[in-house]
Formats: structure tokens, sequence, C-alpha cells
């Protein structure tokens, strides 16, 4: 059976993250809907490269398609997007090597993280509005300190004991937009744990207020808390950036989505 490799973008928030769940709206069912009324077939494979939460977005979700169908690539991703709702658009749909896995063939990921420094009229959905001033230095700081192999168990809800939480971050900047209205969080990485980087980003913010130290940053990668927990930052601000394979060069950064 021919695998595709599927590039999507989508506004996460009217939907509940990727995955398709029960009596809810996620992407992955909108996704599942178009190809089984576009191709009139029952019988296919969807396996995206991760979930992406609820209200969480996407500017390059990646996912494979397992599927009998004599139509070329790009006809079948006209025809889909044709049948997709509006927030939900289909970039590229590309032939793939039966082994490629859009999860477990990723080498790296990166995603972004918009907070808006003003109250915005417009860009609500994409960002998070902090009204506290914030020390950019400070964060950038903590934020240093994050970078290589480190234990994030204080940064997500995962079993330790079922799966691993070391990750090695291999980038976590914080950038000030071009107008000054925003800071731009990106991060990137072989792989992340559940929440990871909406917490990561909700202790840097902490940081920047002036709530948590140095010191208990530091503290959080050596020895569990549950501080990080209660400073996630909202999902209305976070992006999947891109997923990247074997072969791939590493995408150029995205600008931001809104600017301000």
């Amino acid at each position: 059976m021919p695998r595709f490799k599927l590039t999507l973008e989508y506004a996460g928030t009217r939907y509940s993250g990727w995955q398709i769940q029960k009596n809810a709206r996620t992407v992955q069912g909108e996704l599942d809907r178009a190809i089984r009324t576009v191709t009139n077939r029952t019988k296919f494979e969807l396996y995206g490269s991760g979930r992406t939460d609820a209200g969480v977005h996407a500017l390059a979700q990646v996912a494979h398609l397992d599927i009998a169908t004599a139509l070329p690539p790009h006809t079948l991703l006209l025809r889909l997007n044709d049948e997709l709702p509006s927030d939900i658009n289909l970039l590229r749909i590309d032939k793939a090597h039966h082994k490629f896995h859009a999860r477990h063939s990723a080498v790296g990921r990166s995603y972004l993280y918009q907070i808006a420094r003003r109250r915005t009229a417009f860009a609500k959905p994409y960002v998070w509005w902090v009204r506290e001033p914030l020390d950019v230095e400070a964060m950038r700081e903590a934020a240093a300190q994050c970078l290589g192999l480190h234990d994030f168990q204080s940064f997500t809800d995962d079993d330790p004991e079922e799966k691993s939480t070391k990750v090695l971050l291999e980038r976590l900047d914080v950038d000030e937009s071009d107008a000054g209205g925003l800071l731009i969080v990106r991060i990137g990485g072989s792989h992340f744990v559940w929440k990871m980087v909406r917490r990561l980003v909700g202790v840097l913010v902490a940081v920047g207020r002036g709530d948590v130290t140095q010191q208990a940053m530091r503290s959080f990668l050596t020895q569990k808390s549950d501080v990080p927990a209660k400073l996630t930052a909202p999902a209305s601000g976070l992006f999947l950036e891109w997923v990247r394979y074997d072969g791939e060069a590493e995408p150029p950064p995205h600008p931001p989505v809104i600017t301000m």
C-alpha cells in the first residue's frame, strides 16, 4: 500500500488536540473524515509525528498516510483541502518510503511560543498576554541552564518509571520581536515529554517576573518539584514549528505568526 508524507498547518483553538478522541473534535479526526470523503476508502492508516494538546497550533505538523489510491499527491492535496475546515491546511503531500514513520523517523523537533507584552484585540488565540514587566536577560540566563541533557521530571506528568523523562535540549532561545510587542521562545530538541514545553515557558516567565530565582530553576532540573506544573503556560501561544528527518536540513526559524 502506498505511503504518503503529509505536512500541514492548523490553528488549534477549536480543537481538542491532534489525536482522534471520542466525542471531541480533533485535527486528526477532521483529516480522517476528509480522507474518507475524498478517496471513498475506509481502510487506511494515519499517524502523526506527535500529539499536540487542546488549543495548541502547528506550523508544520507531519503525518504519514497509508492508503490505496490512484490519486497523485498534488490532486490528493487539492481535494483534501477542499474538504478540510479553513483552520486546517495541507501544505504538502509527498510519496514516502514504506519505512518512513512520521513519529519514529523524526530526529528533531522545534516549538515556538509567543508571549504578548501588551493587550491585543486581534492576537489573543495565538499569544499569552503577560501583563507584568519581564526581565528578558534573566529569562535568557535561566534558559541557558536548561541546555544539554537533563531530567525534566518536574516539567511533565509522565511517570519516569514508565517512560524516561531525560531530554537533550539543543535550543532554548528568548528573542524580542523587532517591534518589541512580542517575546518569542524557541525550543528545539530530538523529542519532548508531555507538557514540557509549556511548563518551561511558564517557569521562564516566572523568572522574568522575579517570582522564581535562578537557583530555583537549577533545582527543578535536579530534583522533583510541583512548582513548574503550577506555572504551566496556556496553550494559546504554543506552535509546533517543524519536525525534521534524516537527510533534511534544519528549517530556518519561522517568523512570528502575528505582529504587534
